[in-house]
Formats: C-alpha cells, sequence, structure tokens
C-alpha cells in the first residue's frame, strides 16, 4: 500500500527543481554546507560542514511515504542549493508540516524559497488533497519566523518546552499553519511576489 508523500519531482518556472534526497547527494551537500552560516546557527538543524553525512543519514531515516519527504533543492544551473522537507505527516488527518528549510548564502534573499515553497505548498494541496501545512520554527530563528510570515502563513501559538535540545537548553516551538481555503490567496501572493523577483 502506497504511503501520504510518495516520491516525487517539483520543477518550478524560474528559480528551482526539487528532487528526493539520496544518499547520491552527500558530496553535493557537504559542499553546500560549507557555504556561509549554516553550521553556526544553534538553532537549526542545517547540516554542518564536515559533518554532511550525518545529516543526510538522519533524514533519509525519516524518509518513508507515511513520514516526511526530504527535497534538494537546485538552482537554475543544477547546482544543489539547499533543502527543505515534509515532515511530521498525518495522512489520515490530510496534514503535514514543511520544514528543516536551509539554503546556501547565495541564495537567500532570492526567490528561491518563494518558489520552493510554492512548489511544495502547491503538491500538498493540490496533489495530496491537505486541509493544512504547518510550518514550526525555534522561537528564537526570528529571520524563519519572518520568512514564514511572507509567505502567508498565520500563527497558530507557542508550544512552551517543546523540546529538549542538544545543548541542554529548551526549544520554545512557534507554529504556523496555511488551510486549504487560504491557499488560492497564498498561492497569487507568492506567483507575484515571484514576478517582482525575476
Amino acid at each position: 500500500m502506497s504511503g501520504f508523500v510518495e516520491p516525487v519531482t517539483l520543477t518550478g518556472d524560474r528559480w528551482v527543481s526539487l528532487e528526493p534526497l539520496a544518499r547520491e547527494h552527500l558530496p553535493e551537500v557537504e559542499a553546500a554546507a560549507a557555504d556561509g552560516e549554516l553550521g553556526r546557527l544553534w538553532f537549526t538543524g542545517t547540516p554542518k560542514p564536515g559533518a554532511a553525512g550525518t545529516w543526510v543519514e538522519m533524514r533519509l531515516g525519516l524518509q518513508r511515504p507515511d513520514t516526511g519527504l526530504t527535497f534538494v533543492v537546485r538552482g537554475r544551473d543544477g547546482a544543489l542549493i539547499g533543502s527543505s522537507s515534509y515532515l511530521n505527516v498525518d495522512g489520515p488527518n490530510r496534514r503535514l508540516e514543511i520544514g528543516n528549510t536551509w539554503f546556501v548564502e547565495t541564495a537567500r534573499r532570492t526567490g528561491v524559497n518563494t518558489e520552493t515553497k510554492l512548489l511544495m505548498l502547491g503538491h500538498a494541496f493540490d496533489e495530496l488533497g491537505c486541509v493544512a501545512v504547518e510550518f514550526r520554527t525555534h522561537y528564537f530563528n526570528f529571520a524563519s519566523r519572518a520568512a514564514i510570515e511572507r509567505l502567508g502563513a498565520k500563527l497558530d501559538g507557542v508550544l512552551r518546552s517543546h523540546q529538549l535540545l542538544p545543548d541542554g537548553s529548551r526549544r520554545d516551538t512557534v507554529v504556523y499553519s496555511i488551510l486549504d481555503i487560504e491557499w488560492p490567496a497564498v498561492r497569487s501572493n507568492l506567483r507575484f511576489r515571484l514576478d517582482r523577483n525575476s
């Protein structure tokens, strides 16, 4: 029996294409992890330089049709420039989360994240029939919170002391969502933003 999030390749019109993560991507993930400040963001789960293999194995361990799917993101030139995942998949209730998103420094403040989320949200709502898509981030990840809000997601609340982190601190998780009835307006806004970014 198939699961809710089967592997799929998603291709945008302007900035990116997305393909399911595989072990063969490890050298490219390692190279991307060395670009910018990825490994220094203590509140994220981005791959660290020199430890991309651990990140790839962890993401692949969670990659099953009933639990999640991680994509690598390729830019217009075909280079691997980041990653984003479907997480916390709840097929019976037609819900999932989009998260664990990261991009190399040169891809930030471009249309890359906008088109990545347009593709992932479009697949979730239009192909999988989701009723809601969540986004979760660390309370202190202000850049991520701003990016999620720019997508058009609404704040659901904060899960206090939601997770214990490896450094011993507690993560307060900020939860946002987009509902299926909001998707047409969100899609129009994302397309408008892409038109301005082209």
